[in-house]
């Protein structure tokens, strides 16, 4: 449709088409997919849309007008204050997601250290580990600060030597992962926390993934090493409720150690001819059916309810990990922390990438990773009815890429090879903008969802940049 209808459609026939439209997205209920949804099954949903939709109009942008809302986000921040050991003075605000969650902290910081310092700030810098997530990225440029980043050890974790050597005057933060995206480890929280308070720099511990999932990993006996608000240093910590606490999107909580951080990101505007303004955020209107859905989720589920969660997320963790490490060549990267980890190839036969393929043949839905190249789990419950299929695929998978080593010239496998490797970034980077452009511009060339090896299928990015980079390897022939 290109314009409004000039009369409307009946509303059976709407939602019809509505349902007929979603037959083109990825199936996430067959449990074949591991990110994007975090889902506990349809009872669950119901609930959660039912807690949703009796706040679907309420705004919280308004806490004197919606009472309920904020009294729902002041639980919704206690209980995961309580969670991450804090103590009676964090405060802080729920957002619409971990991305909102990781641009705010970058702003609070950065007007932090311009409301502090005699001597002006010139351009603010963040120090960041090469594993932060990509969103922290687009708070720097966002809000005009200086992205700078350290390497990883060995084990995937930050090197603190590192950090502390890229600390100046220009530093307003530091942020580190508990766990990475990549490989589910938790940086040294510890030891940065050690640094950022011997030189009174704030330190942002982003937990959006693990903060309502390693908690209940520690309670069962794993090995967490201290991330959260016990360790000296930490001033703020971000834990998305819409994950491993099962809630609807988009739900993230943003805490601060104390009000004297958290109000540097408030907005407050008093001579708009509106009327006063202040917002706590970067949202204005915020959907009350999110927070709502938030504390619903929460209270249902309880404490008891995570703790069996977390425990069926690690044994199927455990059963993963222990049967890719069982296939010949195959090891997983660094020691994850939680049901989040990486694997990638060490037999020079075989191309993980192209081991991807054989498993989107299968129907499942891949995701690749790079420096170094290699696949990505993240475990929730559902996985474990699915993860000796699992298994048995990638067994037969790595077992075809052994015998045919030219899968790894063919499909996606080369594409995402290609781009992995290719030297020329900025060339990349150009041709994500042609794919963005054509899929936000005026005509929203839709690529097809990819189900298997053959080019011909492959997601229209990708085909996309490997255009881009074939032209460039001829030029460099």
């Amino acid at each position: 449709m290109k314009s409004i209808p000039e009369k409307g459609i009946p509303r059976e026939e709407v939602l019809d088409r509505l349902k007929d439209f979603a037959g083109e997205d990825v199936n996430y209920r067959d449990n074949k997919i591991f990110s994007l949804v975090y889902y506990l099954g349809e009872e669950h949903t119901d609930f959660l849309k039912q807690a949703y939709g009796m706040y679907f109009s309420e705004n919280a942008l308004n806490p004197m007008a919606f009472r309920s809302l904020k009294r729902f986000e002041h639980e919704v921040v206690r209980m995961s204050a309580s969670l991450l050991n804090g103590d009676d003075q964090v405060a802080g605000v729920m957002t619409s997601g971990g991305t909102e969650s990781c641009l705010l902290p970058v702003l609070a910081y950065r007007e932090m250290a311009r409301a502090s310092r005699v001597i002006p700030l010139r351009r603010p810098e963040m120090i960041a580990p090469e594993t932060i997530h990509v969103a922290w990225e687009k708070a720097a440029k966002y809000f005009g600060v200086k992205m700078v980043h350290v390497p990883i050890d060995s084990d995937c974790r930050v090197d603190v030597d590192s950090v502390r050597k890229k600390i100046n005057r220009n530093t307003i933060m530091i942020v580190a992962s508990a766990p990475s995206y990549p490989h589910g480890v938790i940086d040294p929280i510890t030891h940065l926390g050690e640094i950022a308070l011997s030189r009174g720099i704030p330190f942002h511990v982003d937990s959006c993934l693990g903060g309502f999932l390693l908690p209940f990993v520690e309670r069962l006996g794993y090995e967490v090493p201290p991330f959260d608000f016990r360790v000296p240093g930490v001033t703020s910590i971000s834990a998305d409720v819409h994950k491993y606490a099962f809630s609807a999107k988009g739900a993230s909580t943003l805490l601060y150690r104390n009000i004297d951080y958290l109000k540097h990101q408030f907005f407050i505007c008093t001579d708009w001819p509106g009327g006063i303004f202040a917002s706590p955020a970067l949202l204005g209107t915020r959907p009350g059916g999110a927070i709502a859905a938030a504390w619903a989720a929460l209270n249902t589920i309880g404490m008891d309810g995570y703790l069996d969660i977390a425990r069926t997320i690690m044994d199927t963790t455990d059963k993963f990990k222990a049967g890719i490490e069982a296939i010949d060549g195959l090891k997983i990267l660094g020691e994850p922390a939680m049901g989040v980890f990486a694997y990638t190839s060490e037999d020079r036969d075989v191309n993980i990438f192209a081991v991807g393929d054989q498993l989107e043949e299968k129907g499942w839905l891949v995701d690749r990773l790079q420096r170094p190249d290699a696949l990505h789990c993240m475990i929730t419950p559902r996985h474990a009815a699915i993860a000796d299929q699992y298994l048995a695929d990638l067994q037969s998978g790595v077992e075809a890429v052994r015998r045919n080593p030219e899968l790894a010239t063919s499909g996606n496998a080369a594409m995402y090879g290609m781009i992995a490797h290719v030297p020329f970034r900025a060339l990349v980077k150009k041709e994500v903008a042609k794919m963005m452009n054509e899929l936000y511009g005026s005509q929203c060339i839709m690529p097809p969802l990819s189900t298997g090896s053959d080019q011909e299928s492959g997601p229209r990015a990708v085909k996309l940049l490997s255009a881009g980079l074939n032209a460039l390897n001829r030029l460099r022939k």
